[in-house]
Formats: structure tokens, sequence, C-alpha cells
């Protein structure tokens, strides 16, 4: 009976600990020391981005009439971003003053930049251009410490920063069941990341796109904490105090 009662502990505290391989990260991390890093990122713009343009000059007058109206650029209270920058329209255009529409789906910041420059020097010698991506959010859920969407100042941000804004993973969360969920010219693409391993360093969900969802799915031990199922290791570990409690009683 004694024997019984050890096996039943034994087990609730094994069938309660994570193992080494399911916590880890990056476990085999050192076949990637020193290798040739060939990747490099550059967003693209996409219909339904909102960008900010910004032109300057010497002469302020001269690129006055390139600007948006002073009742949507001067109205720092206005929280909607559409209203101060630019929206990609669902044919990939942008609307700007004078010049008319421009295609920017497609093309990477600079060769909007490029293409601008291009337009505007036919009015403006001495023009500067700049572009930014307004709306370059990822949306972090599951089993992290603080989930949500969240804004990438720089348009650059890779899945394990992207975790990092997150608070990393949960105590629950599946470090080997990472889903990214990514829209490309209408279509929807779902990779599955193994943050265990270290071979999503080259793939390319490795840096996150404009409005990526990120999903990390909870362990057993998560689901049964949620209800879904029982919890094991409880059950087990009150019948151990039960069967205890009536042997004591017993004897």
């Amino acid at each position: 009976m004694k024997k019984t009662f050890l096996f039943i502990i034994i087990t609730s505290i094994l069938t309660s600990c994570a193992t080494r391989k399911e916590i880890v990260y990056f476990q085999d991390i050192d076949a990637l020391n020193m290798q040739q890093i060939n990747q490099t990122f550059e967003p693209i713009i996409e219909p339904n981005d909102i960008l900010h343009i910004s032109i300057s000059s010497i002469s302020e007058e001269v690129i006055k009439p390139f600007l948006k109206t002073p009742s949507l650029t001067a109205n720092v209270g206005n929280t909607n971003p559409g209203l101060q920058g630019y929206l990609v329209s669902k044919d990939g255009l942008i609307r700007f003053p004078v010049i008319g529409d421009v295609q920017v789906a497609g093309d990477t910041r600079e060769q909007v930049i490029e293409k601008l420059k291009s337009k505007l020097t036919e009015y403006v010698k001495d023009v500067v251009v700049d572009v930014r991506i307004m709306n370059f959010d990822v949306t972090i859920l599951g089993e992290v410490n603080n989930p949500g969407k969240f804004n990438v100042k720089d348009e650059r941000v890779t899945l394990p920063e992207a975790i990092a804004l997150a608070g990393d993973f949960s105590e629950d969360g599946r470090r080997d069941q990472v889903t990214v969920i990514r829209e490309i010219d209408g279509v929807r693409q779902v990779a599955r990341i193994d943050f265990t391993k270290a071979d999503f360093f080259s793939s390319p969900f490795y840096f996150l796109k404009q409005n990526d969802v990120v999903y990390i799915e909870p362990t057993l031990k998560g689901v049964r904490k949620s209800g879904f199922i029982p919890d094991v290791p409880a059950l087990l570990s009150l019948v151990t105090v039960v069967l205890s409690t009536v042997i004591l009683l017993t004897r």
C-alpha cells in the first residue's frame, strides 16, 4: 500500500512539471554561431496602410500647395490617424495635393520617397521627402504576459522582439506552438514556429510585417486551468490525501 501511495505522489509531481525541452528557447542555437546573416527586411506598403509623408524645402512658401489642408494637419487633438496621414486605397493609390494619384502599394518606403521626389522636383528643386508607415502594428494573443496590439515605430520588429513587447511567454505558453497569421495580396498565410529550435531565424516569418497576428497556444496545464478538462495532477493529489486520511482513520 505504501508503494502505491509513493507511486501516486511521484506521478503527481512529474505530471505537474514541465521539461527542459518545453521551456528553453533556441536549444540548438550553437548551430547558428558565426553564420553569415543575409536576411534583410524592409516593409512593403500595402492597401489600407496609412502613410505619414513630410516634405520640406528652403522656402516654406513653395511647398505650401503640397501640404494637406490645415484643417486636417493642424488638428492635434484628433486621434484618427487617417486624417493625419495618407490612406492607401484598395487600388494601392494615395491622393497627393497638386500631384494627384500616386501608386504606392507594392513599393518600399525608399521607392515611394524617390517617386514623390521625382514628381515634386518639377515644382520644387530642393525638396526633401520622408515617408513613414503610421499603422505598423502587430497583434500578440494567447499565453503571453501582456497580450495586445503594439505599434512599431521603426517599422522593423522580429518575432522574438514582439514576444518581448508582450511581456514574454506566460507560464502556460507553449514555446513550440507559436502561430503567425499574415495576409499578402489578399491571401492569408499561417506559419507554425517552434521557439525551442533556432531554425526559424531563417524563416520568412522571423521579421514580422504590419498587421501580423501572433498567437501562443496554452500548454496542457494551461488548458486544464481553463476548466475544459480535469486537472489530473490535482485530482491525483486529492486522491492521495483522501486515501491517506482513510488509512489513518482505520488504523
